[in-house]
This record gives C-alpha cells, structure tokens and sequence, in this order.
C-alpha cells in the first residue's frame, strides 16, 4: 500500500492516468455524436449532402483547387532565392515602380539582394567595426526588413517599417525628441568657458554653404537635376548632424529624405576614418602638440542661463531655427536646473534610446532600390562626403588662422570638432592629440566647438528654411 503522503511521484502518475481517461472517453463521445449528427443530416432532404461535395471541404467552394504540383510550384515561387533571381512582382517579374520624384523605374530581384547585401554590411559596420552601433545597427536591419521579398514591411498601410517612417521619422516628431535628448546629455560648460571656440563651431558651416554651391554645378551632369530646396537638403549633410538633416529634408525635399539621412548617419559613424587623415594633413607636428590651459570653472547659474538666453535669440533672430535650438535648449534647461531630475535622467536614457531604436530603423526603410541606385542618389553620397571633408578642414584652418592673433595659442586639432556629430568628433581631436602627446587631453576643449556645432547647423538650417522654405 503507498503511502501517498511520502511519494508524490505516484500520486502524480494516478492524476495524469485519470485525466488521460476522462480525455479519450470526452474524445469518443464527441466522435459518435458528430457521427451521428452526420447520419442524420445525410438522411434529411432539406439538407446538403457531403457525398455531393466532390471532396471539397465545406465552406471552401469559392476557394481554387490546388493539386500537388501546384503546391509545391507556389512554394518554390515565394522563395527569396526565385525573387531575387526572377523579381518580385507579380508573377515572379520585376517591379515597375517610380522613384520619389515621380519617375518610372524597373525594380529587378538582383537590386533588391543588392540592398540586402548594404544592409548586412552596415549591420557589420556598427556591430564588429564599431562605428555608431546605436544607429547602424537598427539602419542596417530596417534596410535588410524592407528589401525583403513578399514581405512587405515597409508598403503602405499596415507595413511596420511604414507606420514608424510615417508616425515619426517623414516630419519632425522624431527629430524633435533627439534633440530634446542631445540637450539633456550635452554640458556646455566648455563652450561657456570659452566662447571663442564658438567661431570654430561656425566655421565648420562653411562646408555646409560650399557644398550647396556645389550640387548646384553637379545638375551639368547627365542624369542629374537638383532644384535649390533639394542642394539645400544635400549640403545640410555637412553639418554631420542625423535630426538636422532629416528636419530640413522633411520641409524642404521630402523625397530626398531617406538618402540624405543614410548619407548624414553614415558620415557620422564614419568620423573616425574621415577626419583624422584632414587632421593630420592640414596640422603641423608642433600645433598638435599645444596644449591649452585648463577651463574655469562654470557656475550654476551660468549654465542655468545660458540655454535660456540661446533660445531667446534664436526666436528673435533666426525663429526658422527656434524649434530644432527651443529642444535642444530645452532638454539642456531640464538637465542644469536641478528641480526635475526624473525628466532628465528619461531623456538621457528611455526615451532618446527607443527614439533612437525606431528613427533608425525608420531611415533604413527607405534604402530601397528606386530611392537608390540613380545618378542622383549617388551624388548625393558623394556630395555629403564633400561636405564633411570641408567643414572638417575649414575648422582646421580658422583655428590656425586665429592663431595668429591669439597670446593663448588653440590646438588646430579641436577645429575639426566644429562637425555637430557630438562627441565623437570631440573624441576623434582627442585621440589625434594623445597620439603625440599622450599627457595632451584636448576632450573638453573639443566639447566647446562640437557643441557650438549643434547649434550652428541648426541655424544653417534655419536659414534655409527661411530662404527657401
């Protein structure tokens, strides 16, 4: 006799024997009911009989016949390796689409594994070469998600990639948040602490207005045509600033966003391999090793101050540009006043990230094959590099120059800080001095041109805005 206190074991197994018998008997009785049922039905006249369905099921008459050959030849057709050798479109043939400026194009499965393959290797930039993982990771899956066949994540309505793009990233919701979040991270201590960095902010814009010179003379190319609102869309790449150049490509050249915001993203991740060989170039072995004297310290109240009476001039100056520096300025607010630290510590972190999350993922769903393989795609990659190696050198070189004026001499390296790609265009100034003078930290001083970068590409693209918008 067991005792069924001392072995649960076997209480266990009796349970699950009575409850495998309670099932079967359930099973059986339902069997011979819905048999009988059946009989019965059969027998009436008023009612259909299933030996007159010609082995259809019920409620599946509407539906084609699909034999074996059939299955298995629809199976092989909704493969990505038939798509991508054959096309995607109906039947297994390319697609005829048309490119956002309206133009007819013939989307073939080859262009489509093309993409894929730029999706990986993004995906293989950020995650092994360690270039912006924050954002060219989620960039390189949207790519791979919306060029894959029949899947149709990123097609309108309910694809997931289009209600992102749509909900946030085609018009300023998005870009707003980042800012708001790039305000709540930033310390503009060391710009406060020297304002005259500030001039080397400035100066890296100069790339920005030299590059919409030329984009205008690149419509003299075959296959290329590019109005004002559209070079001003391209050249705001030089600022290496993602949000600025998606805000600015929304209100100006909406169709141009997904290539100018892969092209800004990708310089940014690109910082460390562009830069330095201009920094090298353009510097001499003695100006890389100035070192510069120690910041003072900043009181509280100038930090409270300052994003205040920022915002308050751009409103009255330059109001094109107050939404872009109103959020970066108010993020920045919430961080230095002290009395809403819940809010601050959500932007730096929550928030900015999932923004981050959905606003790349939301750039990557517009590397499609119409939007991209064209002249003009192209040269807007091209321009953007362009623009960067510009506003990369002219830093550079105003700080040299005011260096000819200057008791107190600036390191030429923190120039090309003047990029608003925040920090790590401060951190590449850094490591290029350290690589001479491993005593020579030059990061807060970098921080004061990278800053006032922020805030000189949005007003660059206020400018426009007010121009051309």
């Amino acid at each position: 006799m067991p005792n069924f206190k001392r072995d649960p074991i076997f209480v266990t197994k009796v349970c699950l024997l009575l409850l495998a018998g309670a099932l079967a008997f359930s099973l059986l009785n339902t069997a011979f009911a819905g048999r009988a049922q059946a009989q019965s039905a059969a027998s009436s006249d008023d009612l259909p009989s299933f030996r007159n369905l010609d082995g259809i099921i019920p409620n599946s008459k509407d539906l084609p016949k699909v034999s074996l050959g059939s299955f298995l030849r629809n199976i092989a057709e909704t493969t990505g390796i038939f798509a991508f050798i054959n096309g995607s479109g109906e039947g297994g043939t390319p697609r005829d689409m048309t490119t956002p400026a309206g133009l007819p194009i013939t989307v073939f499965g080859w262009q489509e594994l093309l993409m894929v393959a730029v999706g990986f290797l993004i995906i293989y930039l950020g995650a092994v070469k360690n270039f912006e993982p924050l954002l060219l990771i989620p960039i390189g899956f949207g790519t791979v998600f919306v060029n894959i066949p029949f899947a149709g994540m990123g097609e309108a309505p309910h694809g997931m990639l289009n209600i992102i793009y749509e909900g946030g990233v085609g018009n300023e919701f998005f870009p707003m948040i980042i800012f708001m979040g790039i305000g709540a991270m930033t310390d503009f201590g060391p710009l406060i602490a020297n304002p005259k960095t500030a001039i080397l902010g400035a100066a890296a814009q100069f790339g920005v207005f030299a590059t919409l010179f030329f984009v205008s003379v690149a419509n003299y190319l075959p296959g290329v045509a590019f109005n004002l609102k559209e070079a001003c869309s391209v050249a705001i790449i030089g600022g290496a600033d993602g949000p600025t150049t998606i805000y600015i490509a929304a209100k100006l050249a909406p169709h141009l966003l997904a290539t100018v915001a892969v092209a800004a993203y990708s310089y940014m991740a690109l910082v460390p391999i562009i830069q330095p060989p201009i920094m090298k170039l353009l510097t001499t072995r003695e100006e890389r090793l100035i070192r510069m004297k120690q910041l003072r310290h900043v009181p509280t109240v100038e930090k409270i101050a300052f994003p205040l009476v920022v915002f308050i001039l751009s409103i009255l100056l330059i109001p094109s540009a107050a939404p872009l520096i109103g959020c970066l300025m108010f993020g920045n607010f919430i961080r230095e006043c002290g009395v809403v630290d819940r809010l601050s510590k959500t932007l730096q972190n929550e928030l900015i990230n999932i923004v981050s999350i959905f606003l790349s993922l939301g750039v990557g769903s517009q590397m499609t094959p119409d939007r991209f393989l064209n002249p003009s795609s192209l040269i807007i990659v091209v321009m953007g590099l362009v623009a960067f190696a510009i506003a990369t050198a002219t830093g550079i070189l105003v700080a040299k120059f005011m260096n000819l004026f200057l008791k107190e001499k600036i390191n030429p390296l923190i120039g090309s800080a003047g990029v608003s790609a925040v920090p790590m265009a401060a951190r590449v100034s850094n490591k290029v001095g350290l690589e001479y003078d491993p005593g020579n930290f030059l990061l807060m001083h970098a921080m004061g041109p990278n800053v006032a970068g922020v805030i000189g590409t949005a007003i660059a693209a206020g400018v426009m805005i007010a121009v051309y918008g």
